[in-house]
């Protein structure tokens, strides 16, 4: 007779079935769960205590562990434990209160204007070519995650309406707007797509075998592409969702709007992107005002 699933099997199985998360995002909970229980040892979780917790960040942070994964693995207990509590497993959660360290603030690093135009606008006519101009294009138009990107399938971007139906984080689905080089860049992929895609095939971007995109190439050709256009910093996928924000908030001034068409759940994950627009502008006030500041420290904002 088998064993009857544990607690973690139990709480990954509500997330798999109960909240439809996706398979990476399933992985992370079940390593951050293994650690949680390796660490507990003999401990049963009903046990765990709010100074266990605080013992078991600080063991992970001594062994190099950065704050921002502390706080990841931290909200994914948290997450358990909530769920524990609800069908009254446990008495409380252990994880409230408990704050991870803190950890310094980078700003997202984004292309100027002209260096996206620049990137995204490498002259290749070859499949590869053209695969990757409507893929950075679709990138840079609508700010997407390399995930969204490679999971798109063949009818997600409707030309007629200039629109991407894109599926986010937590298989949460939102609509994009798409612009006029990026329909036109896709409307050049998809003469030669069906050239390398058999007809079982649903990716929108596909590789030389036919098959589904995966990020770490996208990672890959951005690089090269970067080195096409003569752009000397390290190019990411990423970068590109950065300046896509970055640039449409300095045009706008539309934090909500920049928030829906990223996908962010929360203001505050955007709002990052008003520090970059600071920046921008308090660039333009310094090498223009006669009165500026010249002695070359930096600029903050305050809060």
């Amino acid at each position: 007779m088998s064993a009857p699933p544990s607690a973690l099997e139990r709480y990954l199985g509500h997330l798999r079935t109960g909240r439809r998360l996706a398979a990476n995002t399933l992985d992370a909970y079940s390593r951050d769960g293994a650690v949680l229980l390796a660490l507990a040892g003999d401990l049963p979780l009903a046990s765990v205590t709010s100074h266990d917790i605080r013992r078991f960040i600080a063991a992970l942070h001594s062994k190099g562990r950065s704050p921002r994964s502390l706080a990841r693995t931290l909200s994914s207990w948290r997450g358990l434990f909530d769920w524990l509590q609800r069908r009254h497993e446990v008495a409380a959660n252990p994880c409230a209160g408990v704050r991870p360290p803190k950890a310094p603030r980078n700003l997202p690093q984004a292309l100027s204007p002209d260096d996206a135009v620049r990137l995204v606008t490498v002259e290749d006519a070859s499949q590869m070519g053209l695969r990757d101009r409507a893929l950075f294009e679709l990138a840079y138009s609508c700010g997407l995650r390399v995930s969204e990107l490679t999971g798109l399938d063949l009818g997600a971007v409707d030309a007629r309406t200039g629109e991407v139906r894109v599926t986010g984080k937590g298989s949460k689905t939102r609509i994009v707007p798409v612009g006029a080089p990026a329909l036109a860049a896709l409307d050049a992929w998809l003469a030669v797509r069906r050239e390398l895609a058999p007809p079982e095939e649903k990716a929108l971007f596909v590789g030389r075998a036919g098959r589904r995109l995966v990020p770490r190439e996208v990672q890959r050709r951005i690089k090269r592409w970067a080195a096409a256009a003569g752009i000397e910093v390290d190019v990411h996928p990423h970068m590109l969702r950065h300046s896509f924000a970055s640039h449409v908030l300095q045009s706008s001034g539309d934090l909500r709007a920049v928030q829906e068409m990223l996908g962010h759940a929360s203001i505050a994950s955007t709002q990052v992107y008003t520090h970059l627009d600071f920046q921008h502008l308090a660039k333009v006030y310094d090498a223009a005002h006669p009165r500026a500041r010249r002695s070359g420290t930096p600029r903050t904002k305050k809060r």
